[in-house]
């Protein structure tokens, strides 16, 4: 194990010091304290060696739930937007299916398979849409529910990036075993991006871990893992905050008594029904262990003559999240040319008043659009032009000095919108949930646009949360490129 210098340890102690004097466990739930005992770990779950042995599992997991958190919540009006009050608007056992578990959709004489893995505190219904629409076109489909999602936030203070990346290999060999000798296929949002590249790089190294870094645990260290035709990452956290390497010393410290509540970075109401509004500093930990650990690998591949599948990769120019140095320097650079593409989706330059932007990525584009050494297809969707709504697709291949065409989409920017989000990316307008309209009839949650007004710091619901755009208005045309990109 690497040792941490002294310096840092004692900047994470002094960083610490202003939130042990205020330490308040009083907004704590038991959402929050509760741990399910069911839920799986690489460790610990033995005999868990299929996706049907997972899903066996998960229903002990969303029993126990029900037995320990449903059976137990207040009910009433204060309780309307609850997530774990039973019959709230926002309770997800009153929308079936529950998308907050692992689901399989079929399809009859499938020409292929594609795992869906979804990113941190996140859950199923992040890539329901998109699962939906390949069915449609003969794929048979795996979305992945990871260890400690789609239950409660306190599933994620002990959970480990390699129990998820084992429950990767669970589904992909599942859709191996279903579908012998067919393509394979892989799409990773978020968190689920680096999942998807640890299990490629796996793959690639015949199974045989002989990283530090590996995943395995010991009887899989010779197994040969199936195959990765094709990639397809959204939004993919390839590189976050180095601030999140801290999260560790926060998360050590919340095991003294009474300091319970330094294991979060936030704790908010769960209105959400697929999605964690609370967050962890062991999740923003894990990321940071499982980023660190999948850019190490590709930096110091031993068999970079054994290229990785082709990728497709959508993100937006504005993140908070990821940065776009680390997915272009740190992946995209690495890879073998002319086999992949990266998607950027710009600012609305009709909407967003440069002057009024804390940083502009124009410069970042133009870099790249210039770049004639870049190895990678380009694709920037952005305005026709400064004056105008219209949307445009501009395509520069690899290692060309500029685009070589230019497609309308067809639609313009949404009214009011200035950029896409990490969040928004694969979700549809038409999202039940997230999208730009209610559903008609609706007796259900909905947050994809709230445009509450009022004096500030009467609401609980943070300001970001409210700022964020929840959909993607361009995911017709994201989700075409998918399709053309995996035939």
């Amino acid at each position: 194990m690497r040792h941490v210098p002294v310096r840092f340890t004692l900047l994470a102690i002094l960083l610490a010091l202003p939130l042990l004097s205020g330490c308040d466990n009083s907004d704590l739930r038991p959402w929050h304290t509760e741990i399910l005992q069911s839920e799986y770990s690489a460790d610990t779950a033995a005999g868990i060696d299929s996706l049907e042995a997972y899903m066996q599992l998960e229903d002990a997991v969303f029993t126990e739930l029900d037995e320990r958190i449903y059976a137990h919540s207040a009910t009433g009006p204060a309780e309307a937007l609850e997530r774990y009050s039973t019959g709230s608007l926002a309770d997800p056992t009153q929308r079936q299916p529950n998308w907050n578990r692992t689901f399989v959709l079929g399809s009859d004489s499938a020409k292929a398979g594609v795992l869906l893995l979804h990113g941190m505190s996140d859950s199923p219904y992040s890539l329901r849409a998109l699962g939906a629409t390949l069915q449609q076109q003969g794929y048979a489909v795996v979305g992945l529910r990871m260890p400690g999602h789609g239950t409660l936030p306190s599933g994620m203070l002990d959970l480990r990036w390699q129990d998820m990346a084992a429950v990767v290999r669970l589904g992909m060999q599942h859709l191996a075993q279903q579908l012998p000798g067919k393509p394979l296929y892989m799409v990773g949002y978020s968190t689920g991006a680096p999942l998807a590249l640890n299990y490629v790089l796996d793959s690639v190294q015949g199974g045989a871990m002989d990283s530090p870094q590996s995943t395995s645990l010991e009887p899989q260290r010779n197994a040969t893992l199936p195959p990765v035709t094709k990639l397809v990452l959204v939004s993919p956290a390839i590189g976050i905050s180095p601030g999140a390497a801290l999260a560790k010393w926060s998360r050590l410290l919340s095991k003294l008594p009474g300091l319970d509540r330094l294991a979060w970075l936030n704790v908010d109401p769960e209105f959400d029904p697929y999605k964690y509004n609370s967050f962890t500093t062991n999740a923003a930990e894990q990321v940071h262990r499982l980023t660190q650990s999948v850019n190490t690998r590709l930096a110091n591949r031993a068999d970079a003559d054994r290229p990785l599948p082709p990728i497709l990769v959508f993100k937006s120019t504005v993140d908070a999240t990821v940065t776009n140095d680390a997915l272009v320097d740190q992946l995209l650079l690495r890879l073998s040319p002319q086999r992949h593409e990266l998607v950027l989706f710009d600012i609305n330059r009709f909407a967003a008043n440069t002057s009024l932007l804390v940083s502009d990525p124009g410069p970042f584009t133009a870099r790249l659009i210039a770049d004639q050494q870049l190895p990678f297809t380009l694709t920037l969707v952005t305005n026709a032009h400064a004056d105008s709504r219209a949307a445009t697709a501009h395509t520069k291949p690899p290692f060309a000095a500029g685009p070589s065409r230019t497609e309308e989409l067809g639609q313009d920017w949404p009214v009011g919108v200035f950029s896409l989000s990490h969040v928004a990316l694969p979700f549809p307008p038409d999202d039940p949930l997230y999208g730009q309209h209610r559903p008609p009839d609706s007796r259900q949650v909905f947050l994809g646009q709230q445009a509450l007004q009022g004096e500030r710091g009467i609401l609980k619901i943070s300001g970001n949360f409210l700022l964020r755009l929840r959909h993607n208005p361009f995911y017709a045309y994201q989700e075409a490129r998918i399709l053309q990109w995996l035939e």
